[in-house]
């Protein structure tokens, strides 16, 4: 089995690859499954059907304000008819399940479960994600102002534990320690963190909850995994058997990517199989 449970499409707001290319990227590698995890993110981004969407402009993604750049969650009407209309075409070559990533904070998630109210029965996968607190991305470093490293790691993953006291409708843990991405110090002493993250951790399994190791780590050139390996052998030790494999490709040059590399790592912390999702029920596979 080999399927990547953390992709991008042109309807995410920093993605402007169609789903047809990435598909087709996953045909070719012989992949077997695949998610489409799309971007949501309250507090920071308005839904299309609120008519109030912002625009990017020149950041990376593209170099001027235009029809290209909406600073906006997914259209979710467009969303699920493509991905059905993928479904039927591609459906014979490989399996392609639905999902979103929810970037949730505890002030936005009323407005998750109003998305879920209405679209909930359309999901086969939803990632937990913390991209910003307070609506203060981490991407950009503005989170961060005004704390020193340990303050500002120790809200990043309260914030995430606090999210899931009271937020229960999703599946998997994404990039848990994605603060140390944008984190110009670098990543904290994992001692300084080790209790939190135990928290976290053994809630998610208590809850069933699993987590992922992204491979985007590796085209960022990061020094560790994402999670790290310490979070990756403290989540296996307290237990956890549920862990998903994604690229959160972007673009169709990192799907997959370096999955062989996470495989071995993964082996090489414990774990014996890795999962896929099928409107939320997990399946195991061996390494």
């Amino acid at each position: 089995m080999y399927s990547d449970f953390h992709l991008h499409s042109e309807f995410s707001d920093d993605s402007r690859t169609p789903m047809e290319v990435q598909i087709e990227k996953a045909i070719s590698l012989g992949m077997q499954e695949m998610c489409f995890t799309d971007h949501v993110d309250y507090g920071i981004k308005n839904d299309w059907s609120d008519e109030e969407i912002k625009w990017r402009g020149g950041d990376g993604i593209g170099t001027a304000i235009d029809e290209l750049d909406p600073l906006s969650n997914v259209n979710y009407p467009e969303y699920f008819l493509k991905l059905d209309r993928m479904q039927k075409t591609y459906g014979k070559k490989i399996t392609i399940r639905k999902g979103l990533e929810f970037g949730i904070q505890t002030i936005t998630v009323k407005d998750y479960e109003r998305l879920l109210e209405n679209y909930g029965d359309q999901l086969d996968f939803v990632l937990l994600s913390m991209h910003e607190i307070d609506n203060k991305e981490l991407w950009t470093g503005e989170f961060m102002e005004g704390m020193n490293q340990k303050e500002y790691n120790l809200k990043y993953y309260t914030e995430i534990l606090n999210v899931m006291k009271v937020f229960h409708d999703y599946d998997v843990l994404a990039h848990l320690d994605l603060v140390s991405r944008y984190d110009a110090k670098g990543p904290i002493a994992f001692e300084e963190v080790k209790d939190i993250l135990t928290e976290i951790l053994t809630t998610a399994i208590k809850d069933g909850k699993g987590i992922e190791i992204n491979t985007s780590s590796w085209h960022y050139g990061l020094k560790d995994t994402t999670p790290s390996r310490d979070i990756l052998k403290l989540y296996h030790d307290l237990g956890g058997k549920i862990i998903t494999i994604g690229s959160d490709a972007h673009k169709q040059e990192f799907l997959g990517d370096h999955f062989k590399d996470a495989g071995t790592i993964l082996k090489e912390t414990g774990f014996t199989e890795y999962c896929t999702f099928e409107k939320h029920q997990v399946h195991f596979h061996a390494l």
